[in-house]
């Protein structure tokens, strides 16, 4: 009880500032040792979920399905319909599939060393920046009763997921650059 009744005189006489500056001590040591493990969560989870992403796209590029589907985005695009002159449509989407696998794999290599994912991640950049532009090129993305900027599911809000894959991209790129250029 005389315990109980001292402790509550000190924290009574303690300055409130001093109680509030050890509070924001403990939130940052907290803080420092939770971002010691999920800085590097995060980091492996961006490459993998990029990797995966790169080997399920590009997996399907392989099927009649997804190189149909490919046709109103790439014939309507003044930057990669000209691939239509040289290769048929499962042509373009074969080649496209190998591309995406590659990208994805440099990616995974990461683990062996970065200049492969850095290569990867400015590779990466490449093709979400060409989706983004089928925005554009495409009929069909903005709902034409309701006008810019609502756009449709498909091909709109699909192509759109693209501006944070690019994101992701780009960041795989700087991030491994700089553990190249830091050794």
């Amino acid at each position: 009880m005389k315990t109980e009744v001292a402790i509550s005189r000190i924290a009574t006489q303690v300055p409130t500032q001093i109680l509030a500056l050890r509070i924001v001590s403990e939130w940052r040591d907290h803080a420092e040792r939770l971002l010691a493990y999920a800085e590097p969560v995060s980091r492996i989870g961006l490459y993998v979920s990029l990797a995966i992403i790169y080997a399920w796209f590009g997996g399907m590029k392989f099927t009649e399905y997804e190189a149909n589907g490919l046709v109103p985005l790439v014939e309507n695009s003044p930057l990669v319909s000209w691939f239509y002159a040289l290769f048929s449509v499962r042509g373009f989407s074969t080649f496209l599939g190998f591309l995406e696998l590659s990208i994805g794999l440099l990616i995974a290599l990461r683990l062996a060393n970065p200049i492969f994912s850095a290569a990867g991640g400015f590779l990466s950049a490449g093709p979400f920046v060409t989706t983004v532009s089928f925005m554009i090129s495409t009929p069909g993305v903005v709902v034409p009763e309701l006008g810019p900027p609502a756009i449709t599911v498909a091909p709109g809000q699909f192509l759109l997921k693209d501006v944070g894959l690019f994101a992701a991209s780009f960041w795989v790129f700087v991030d491994s650059l700089k553990t190249v250029v830091r050794r």
